[in-house]
């Protein structure tokens, strides 16, 4: 919803802070020369050319019970063509066709070439950006015209290819708008197709063309198979409806978001006159959305709703789907504490619903993932911490049975194929080194013991897309220093038989970079935990001499910043730093999602704040102890978001030994910030109110002695520029000094408009170097 107002209306903060030392920018920064044995990186290579970025290969599908799978690839004629960039520095692929190979043999087949993808009367291909394809592979989906929503390109449109009649037409018909379509898919028969528009469902019958609305209450406040921002952002879901197997019905969340305020946010920069935009977005301790789960028939489209206790705004329905069947569905409700989730089967004809299984913790839930159901028998995969470790279980229908298929002192980071018919379950998990990533495998019956598939040459980490017989993957492998390689391999010999993306052209750019030592360790805290980091070294190290060190932090329970893995263009960031002398260093603190167990990752719940920026200083004070050429009077601190939050906090509560640090959106005031995220971790107001206050870094923004650059986009949805704002009068009121950089009508990741990752990263890089 979005609302026009004059401009004498509200209050507008005109900022009029000119900051020479964050925004000049050092022209060493941006020249090419060599250095010793080495080119010299800069921001410009980095976020003006993307010359470091990574290519991936299009999105991949495998195309039924054997191994044959599909992919988007460039079209021949097209591979030297010039291609735009979107805001991320990503490449716009206009010039794209879907192929098959067979991974036997390496045979590929074009099934739908560029010319086959232009629209009669158009003399331009539709440019791909995703597929689908229906189970009987007779037909493609096709999404195209994407534009974000929030994070992702949730609004498009779609076009159908039938294979059998080479047809190209337009799904939607009236009851669509250009690029406003979101979530379609086929039905499982592959003869219908669904998908929201403005806020209600709609199906289309792929023979006669007719659409249906089988929702019709949307409004400002009621939404229909679609989530608010909150649903979205903190339970990474965002279709919001699920097809039954038999095709006839559609189960569906409904969104009342009436008790939820809004949040305002203005821009003043691309029309004459302020528009603002009002999002529901419930804060800490503020009224939330209500979810309620319906069922509609295609037939006659009214809807059976289902009938889960408690308040429904009170209440979180984070996960549903059908149970296996098309008579029940199972749905998972949390508590608002979200220490409780309660599994129900609800019955689609009645709305009856009936408990069966129930997660309890102390502190929170974390896991919020569906059950993988069996086809050989009425059981399920299921995972859950009950024992202290992300582990996968495999239940029983009525949830009596409960099994731990991987058993152990280590956690299960993925799960990623169940190969029922040969008795494997194949995950992700690293037992000896919390900073990689192994694809394993175990009995499906819990017989024998775990067998790690990924050859230890493949150090670092590994991530797999398995065929839905288990016998072939696409493998992705990446480390710190070594871009992803795609290839397609056989299981569970783990023999490469085709590179999908070498991303040699990169690692040859690579290797014309003097770049120093990676060294990962571990330090203690000062209860004598271990603490897990990564240090990058200057190439041109001399141990007789003192380097500033710049410290790299997230510290929240969604992330994990000491990884054997690519870092992308913030490595990048990190290696041309080092090239100027700086040691760049990161350690987790308790809290952070390392897969380091249970009481690891809830130590932090409803916490003053101490355990995590103690951690941090710990591991600073240890690592001057061990190498003496890291300055300590020169420690400089950055984090983005959670980041940004935990680099305040370090320079109020810790000025003695960080001296300079960039924040960026950060969350000054938990008490700011959604109701789901903050009160899982922190608890509920009400429960923790002056923990909220303690752990807070508004709270302690007296203590300000070092050089702080605070940087936020005044668009950021997520993280609301209101905090920084309420920062700055605390720093104000205090005569505390700093310097400030808002970034006009930028969300939170601080990346729209032409120039803005370099204008970014390059005042970073000066800030640093002209204090550090």
């Amino acid at each position: 919803m979005k609302i026009m107002i004059r401009s004498n209306n509200v209050a507008i903060l005109t900022l009029c802070l000119f900051i020479v030392s964050a925004c000049t920018v050092d022209s060493k920064l941006n020249t090419t020369e060599p250095v010793k044995n080495g080119v010299k990186l800069t921001n410009e290579a980095i976020y003006g050319n993307w010359e470091y970025n990574a290519k991936r290969p299009g999105a991949v599908r495998w195309l039924d019970e054997g191994a044959n799978y599909s992919a988007l690839e460039t079209a021949p004629g097209y591979e030297d063509a010039e291609l735009e960039k979107d805001q991320y520095g990503d490449d716009i692929k206009v010039y794209e066709e879907i192929v098959k190979y067979d991974p036997a043999t390496l045979e590929r087949t074009v099934l739908l070439p560029l010319k086959q993808l232009i629209p009669q009367g158009s003399d331009k291909a539709l440019a791909v950006d995703d597929y689908q394809w229906s189970d009987d592979k007779s037909k493609i989906l096709i999404y195209t015209n994407a534009k974000y929503v929030w994070r992702k390109k949730d609004r498009g449109d779609y076009w159908i290819r039938d294979l059998n009649t080479d047809d190209l037409w337009q799904l939607g018909g009236e009851l669509s708008a250009p690029a406003e379509m979101m979530f379609g898919k086929f039905s499982p028969d592959g003869l219908k197709f669904a998908y929201v528009w403005q806020n209600n469902i709609y199906v289309q019958d792929l023979k006669s063309r007719e659409v249906k609305a089988l929702t019709s209450d949307a409004s400002n406040t009621i939404i229909n198979g679609l989530f608010d921002w909150a649903y979205e952002e903190e339970f990474s879901i965002r279709d919001g409806f699920r097809w039954s197997p038999d095709s006839k019905r559609i189960a569906y969340w409904q969104m009342d978001t009436h008790a939820a305020k809004d949040f305002l946010i203005i821009n003043n920069t691309d029309t004459l006159y302020p528009e603002v935009t009002a999002i529901p977005y419930p804060k800490v301790g503020e009224e939330n959305a209500a979810a309620r789960i319906g069922v509609v028939s295609l037939d006659t489209p009214k809807t059976q709703w289902v009938e889960l206790p408690g308040i429904a705004k009170d209440m979180y329905v984070p996960r549903m789907d059908w149970a296996n069947n098309s008579e029940q569905l199972l749905i998972q409700q949390f508590n608002r504490k979200q220490d409780t989730n309660t599994l129900f089967y609800a019955d689609a004809n009645t709305g009856k619903a009936e408990a069966f299984l129930t997660e309890k913790e102390d502190t929170f839930i974390e896991l919020m993932i569906e059950p993988k159901w069996l086809k050989n028998s009425d059981d399920f995969i299921w995972q859950s911490e009950r024992d202290g470790w992300k582990h996968i279980y495999l239940v029983s229908r009525d949830g009596k049975k409960y099994q731990d298929l991987t058993p152990g002192e280590f956690d299960v980071t993925e799960l990623v194929s169940v190969d029922e018919k040969n008795g494997w379950l194949y995950f992700i998990a690293s037992p000896d080194n919390v900073s990689q990533r192994y694809l394993q495998r175990t009995r499906l019956d819990g017989s024998g013991k775990m067998e790690q598939v990924t050859p230890n040459q493949f150090s670092g980490s590994n991530s797999y897309k398995i065929s839905a017989d288990s016998s072939w993957a696409i493998h992705t492998h990446s480390s710190f220093l070594s871009p992803p390689v795609y290839s397609l391999i056989s299981l569970p010999d783990h023999k490469a038989h085709h590179v999908l993306e070498d991303n040699a052209a990169l690692s040859a750019k690579l290797a014309e970079l003097n770049i120093g030592d990676v060294e990962f360790y571990s330090v203690k805290a000062q209860d004598g935990l271990r603490l897990d980091g990564y240090m990058l070294r200057p190439a041109e190290l001399d141990k007789s001499k003192k380097y500033p060190l710049i410290h790299y932090v997230y510290g929240e329970p969604a992330g994990q910043t000491v990884r054997d893995a690519w870092q992308g263009n913030r490595g990048m960031w990190g290696i041309m730093m080092a090239q100027r002398g700086f040691v760049i260093s990161s350690i987790d603190n308790r809290g952070t999602a390392a897969p380091r167990g249970h009481d690891w990752r809830r130590s932090i719940y409803a916490g003053d704040g101490s355990l995590e920026t103690q951690d941090q200083a710990d591991a600073i004070s240890a690592m001057c102890g061990r190498w003496s050429y890291i300055d300590c009077d020169r420690v400089g601190v950055w984090g983005h978001s959670g980041g940004g939050s935990l680099t305040l906090n370090l320079l109020f509560r810790h000025p003695d030994v960080f001296k300079v640090g960039v924040s960026q959106a950060p969350v000054p005031d938990k008490r700011l910030y959604d109701s789901i995220y903050q009160e899982r971790y922190s608890g509920l107001l009400e429960d923790n109110f002056e923990n909220y206050t303690k752990v807070s870094a508004i709270t302690h923004a007296a203590k300000l002695e070092g050089k702080l650059l605070l940087v936020h986009g005044t668009g950021d949805d997520n993280v609301h520029y209101q905090g920084s704002e309420r920062l700055i009068n605390e720093l104000i009121k205090h005569n505390k000094q700093f310097d400030l950089m808002s970034y006009p009508n930028r969300r939170h990741g601080i990346v729209e408009g032409k120039g803005t990752s370099l204008h970014l990263s390059t005042m970073r890089a000066n800030y640093f170097i002209n204090n550090l």
